[in-house]
């Protein structure tokens, strides 16, 4: 049917998920607006989903209400407005909510492959907390899309579950990688002289893990295990440097709950069983990422304070992004054998003029990594290995790899807070 037919069933009142990530079903998400005038109350959950947001505007106050999981800069503004809400969450944790009926869903809108002979589509791209979602609401509606890829995994939908079936051809929505500075270089170089050889990586999107997948083409047998991808993890599969033979769980398959990237890692997943998708539940449970041995976890952050607290989702009080899998990784590479949990981050903030190794976060930033987690912070200054460490120990090892500019009011800091002594010019020599 026609979507706006489709999204007839969608009532006042309904709890409504939509599919994140380069799986946007935007034609459905356009025809829930144009519903506005009919509808009140509609909550509209979802992680970070790409294209407009319009559901957020002021105009549908009472109307639309958005509850984010994850943030994207299309909802961002919203949230810090007040016309949308913030949920902190561990992602593998979201969809327990909808099983034990803590958020129960009415309505799904995704996007799928079209379906094979047996009436399966799959969820492609994304299957992120999307196959728990149809399970549980009690309607969904499926953009088919012919330019979806078919992909391999826990990925399958048999089109019985299916309410409404809105057919499409048309790109799907992408995310370019960022360009890769001298920065995010010399970072890459410092977290890519702690990933061994067989070590299983779990990385992201963004100038430091697109520099980092780059400082690895002279390495063997590397796997994934992440939440999602991008486009660089498509030369080291082709060169044959990451081919999971040495993994220790799911052995030669790259598992991922979805992609983000551009056209090309879109082609790339299609029919292709080097991929395995698993929902985000399973991808980013610690319990299943620490059997995977040499698990690397490789994760960004805003700020990091000198005792070792990890500020990721938010500025100051403003929510930035969220929570993400960052907690369930770094938990879950620490109890890996010969695991390296890894927070990495650029030292400096605004053109360099504000330090992101801070004396104390920002008032009302988020804590997203406790510091009794935290293992090692790289910067492109450094290194720093905080696991099992003094808070004076800890101060000293952040301040050394804090930008240069930065370290004498750090220090000045941790000398008044009694974290560390001063130390005297002999103690440098």
């Amino acid at each position: 049917m026609e979507a706006a037919q489709a999204l007839k069933m969608v009532r006042s009142g309904d709890r409504v998920w939509i599919q994140s990530g380069c799986g946007t079903p935007s034609p459905l998400v356009d025809a829930l607006i144009a519903r506005a005038p009919e509808l009140r109350n509609v909550e509209i959950v979802h992680m970070k989903t790409l294209g407009d947001a319009d559901y957020t505007k002021a105009e549908y106050e009472g109307i639309f209400r958005h509850r984010g999981l994850f943030l994207g800069d299309n909802v961002r503004e919203a949230v810090i407005a007040g016309r949308a809400d913030y949920t902190p969450i561990f992602l593998s944790e979201i969809e327990n909510l909808f099983v034990n009926g803590a958020l129960p869903l009415d309505v799904v809108l995704m996007q799928v492959s079209p379906p094979d002979d047996h009436g399966y589509v799959t969820l492609g791209t994304t299957v992120d907390s999307t196959l728990n979602a149809c399970r549980c609401a009690r309607t969904v509606i499926a953009e088919v899309n012919e330019r979806m890829p078919r992909t391999h995994g826990e990925t399958a939908v048999h089109v019985s579950r299916i309410s409404a079936i809105v057919e499409t051809s048309r790109p799907l929505l992408e995310v370019h990688p960022e360009p890769v500075t001298a920065r995010h270089r010399r970072i890459a170089e410092k977290i890519a002289s702690l990933i061994p050889d067989g070590a299983t990586l779990q990385t992201g999107i963004g100038g430091i893990p697109e520099a980092v997948l780059a400082c690895l083409g002279d390495k063997r047998d590397l796997g994934i295990h992440s939440e999602m991808v991008g486009d660089g993890v498509i030369d080291l599969m082709e060169s044959g440097v990451l081919n999971g033979e040495r993994k220790s769980l799911h052995r030669g398959k790259a598992v991922i709950a979805f992609v983000l990237g551009s056209q090309r890692i879109i082609d790339y997943v299609h029919d292709n069983p080097a991929f395995e998708f698993r929902p985000i539940c399973y991808t980013n449970d610690p319990y299943v990422v620490a059997q995977n041995d040499r698990m690397v976890a490789i994760n960004a952050a805003l700020q990091v304070d000198i005792t070792g607290q990890v500020c990721s989702d938010s500025l100051g009080i403003k929510p930035y992004s969220g929570i993400g899998g960052q907690v369930d990784f770094i938990r879950g590479a620490a109890r890996s054998k010969g695991g390296v949990p890894i927070i990495a981050l650029p030292s400096t903030a605004k053109n360099g003029t504000v330090s992101r190794i801070k004396p104390v976060l920002d008032p009302g930033a988020g804590v997203v990594t406790s510091r009794a987690d935290v293992h090692y912070v790289v910067t492109e200054h450094g290194i720093a290995y905080l696991h099992g460490k003094t808070l004076r120990e800890r101060a000293e090892a952040l301040i050394a790899i804090a930008d240069p500019r930065f370290r004498g009011e750090l220090e000045d800091f941790a000398v008044s807070s009694h974290y560390m002594e001063r130390k005297t010019e002999a103690a440098l020599a």
